[in-house]
């Protein structure tokens, strides 16, 4: 039996993946006591890509077991904590192969490498985008030489970050290596830290944001955002902020600089890592991401506040302005502090000059 777990890209994430796995263990998180059906589609990862209808014929065909048996009755009640697997049929068969891609890559050496990844880029192979991630890159960069760990579309992915989020982003290239990795995001002790801007200049003296649930400040100007994150109810491929039957999920937030209480540029950081965290954390706080149709609302910019060109320029941002602007690990082999910095990129580059302009 092997137990796996979802990537957290937090927007970001710090996981090996399920693509080659034959078994799926699942953690029922925090919460009330529920069915096995409804606890089961709340808690299996987006990447496990298991639809309510596929969960439900899985529990009636005798595999979904518990406590070494199986269990086909969806209505059994299950409690947090119990250990739930389940027994995948074979994966798709899906030739990954290499591409020349162009990659800029940060470090290199014998474990691991450390990539500046582009807006765009799928970090592995799906069956929606087969080609063209990085995964792709990474088999013509680095041969045979990626660890063996996440099977043959996610060799070497320890963690990820979204397709249209740009920065750092750390893959293993020996099993070692990526063990090493993988404990560290377990403990939370990797330093990921993001830059964005975002609707809004959040502020403590703010009543309304000293109301949301969930949000409180700490010393040094910082916001805390703590919740539950889970699927939403009706989206599979969003995330939502939940009270129960939820993975915790904490980002804090600094804001660097304001424009016209129109927009900020906002540092955060994860304490944990949960699928679009930051994003999802943003926009209950009320300073949705710029650019983020997922969950930035219909917002928009002021060009009485901000001038026209600054307006425009948020408005039409094609992305979410997100970028993961640092990234620190203790070297899985040699102990070493690594800690590496990447530069906002020309996009997010021209849209916070476009702020500072103003009118």
């Amino acid at each position: 039996m092997s137990m796996t777990k979802p990537f957290e890209d937090g927007d970001d994430d710090d996981d090996t993946g399920i693509a080659a796995a034959e078994t799926l263990v699942i953690l029922l998180p925090d919460g009330a006591s529920d069915r096995l059906d409804k606890a089961l589609a709340r808690a299996v990862p987006v990447d496990a890509v298991l639809s309510r209808t596929r969960l439900a014929r899985m529990i009636a065909d005798g595999a979904v077991w518990i406590n070494g048996l199986p269990v086909t009755d969806a209505k059994a009640k299950v409690d947090p904590g119990t250990e739930v697997v389940l027994h995948l049929d074979p994966p798709e068969t899906l030739e990954t192969l290499a591409e020349d891609i162009p990659l800029v890559v940060v470090h290199e050496d014998a474990d691991l490498i450390v990539i500046d990844k582009p807006a765009g880029m799928v970090v592995h192979p799906a069956p929606g985008s087969p080609r063209g991630t990085l995964v792709n890159a990474l088999l013509h960069h680095c041969g045979d030489t990626l660890s063996g760990i996440g099977g043959a579309r996610r060799p070497g992915i320890v963690h990820r970050i979204d397709k249209d989020t740009t920065g750092l982003l750390v893959v293993a290239k020996s099993d070692r290596a990526h063990h090493g990795l993988a404990a560290q995001f377990e403990r939370h002790s990797v330093t990921r830290r993001y830059l964005a801007l975002v609707h809004g200049v959040p502020d403590a003296a703010d009543p309304r944001l000293r109301g949301v649930k969930g949000v409180t400040f700490e010393a040094g100007g910082i916001i805390r955002i703590a919740t539950l994150l889970a699927r939403h109810k009706t989206d599979r491929q969003r995330q939502a902020v939940v009270w129960h039957d939820g993975r915790h999920a904490v980002t804090r937030v600094r804001v660097l600089e304001g424009f016209a209480d129109q927009a900020a540029l906002v540092e955060c950081w994860l304490e944990t890592g949960r699928t679009h965290q930051i994003r999802v954390h943003m926009a209950h706080a009320g300073h949705g991401l710029l650019g983020d149709d997922t969950y930035g609302g219909k917002r928009r910019l002021s060009s009485k506040s901000l001038g026209e060109a600054a307006a425009t320029a948020g408005n039409q941002f094609p992305r979410q302005a997100l970028h993961a602007a640092t990234l620190g690990f203790d070297h899985p082999v040699t102990g070493a502090r690594l800690e590496f910095v990447s530069d906002l990129p020309p996009d997010m580059a021209g849209l916070l000059a476009a702020l500072r302009k103003g009118p």
